[in-house]
């Protein structure tokens, strides 16, 4: 089993993380000093009370926002420093992400949601079949063609998860996968992103309150008022 201190490569590492927002007298530091390595293929839960921290790091582990201070590498890739334009090309196929607000393009169908991701890493080939196959596998089939005003909160739930899925990442983040989605359909999902992990070996990072669900990671971080309280393995 994986533990914090395993010799595997690191698929995640930052030192010192900071992030505060606003400056002088009202000034909000949101994070805190955070020390963190992931190797590839952990399973990690982020847990913690709201407002302790866990979106804001997962924002700045993804590239979707900067840290005010600190270093962070990603797969090898110096994350600190890098342009907008900078980053988002050193996420293409190698991260997804499953954001609470989904961010589904609302002019695009399903199908054309989760091929997004596949056109811009250049993986083409097939790509219909393969955004087919990820909506099928989220028992989504039946909307290929609906546009994202069309669908549920909990379908559209379902797309953004087929297509952070879709290219294959190495790295997946998720946050609260299950949060719109009833108790049976969230069942199915994190089976299907476990199952998913251990085909490909991905690294995966699981915002989430649900105890159930991070007792089955390899590893739990624990964050309260934008620090890391607690680093333990299964």
């Amino acid at each position: 089993m994986t533990t914090p201190h395993s010799t595997v490569a690191p698929a995640i590492s930052a030192q010192n993380l900071t992030l505060t927002l606003g400056q002088g007298p009202g000034a909000v530091q949101i994070l805190k000093g955070i020390d963190l390595t992931i190797p590839a293929g952990e399973i990690v839960a982020l847990t913690g009370p709201s407002g302790s921290g866990k979106s804001s790091l997962m924002a700045l582990l993804t590239g979707l926002d900067r840290a005010t201070s600190g270093t962070l590498t990603i797969a090898s890739q110096p994350f600190t420093g890098l342009s907008e334009d900078q980053l988002a090309k050193a996420r293409r196929g190698r991260i997804g992400i499953v954001l609470q607000a989904f961010h589904l393009l609302p002019t695009m169908t399903a199908l054309e949601n989760v091929r997004v991701p596949l056109d811009l890493s250049g993986q083409t080939q097939n790509a219909d079949q393969r955004a087919r196959a990820e909506l099928a596998a989220v028992g989504l089939s039946h909307r290929l063609h609906h546009y994202p005003a069309q669908l549920s909160g909990g379908e559209q739930q379902r797309v953004a998860i087929a297509r952070a899925l879709a290219p294959r990442p190495s790295i997946l983040f998720a946050d609260e996968p299950t949060g719109n989605l009833d108790a049976a359909t969230g069942a199915e999902i994190i089976n299907l992103l476990f199952a998913r992990q251990s085909e490909t070996g991905a690294t995966m990072v699981i915002i989430t309150h649900d105890e159930h669900l991070a007792a089955r990671a390899q590893r739990t971080i624990r964050l309260a008022d934008g620090r890391i309280l607690s680093d333990t393995a299964a």
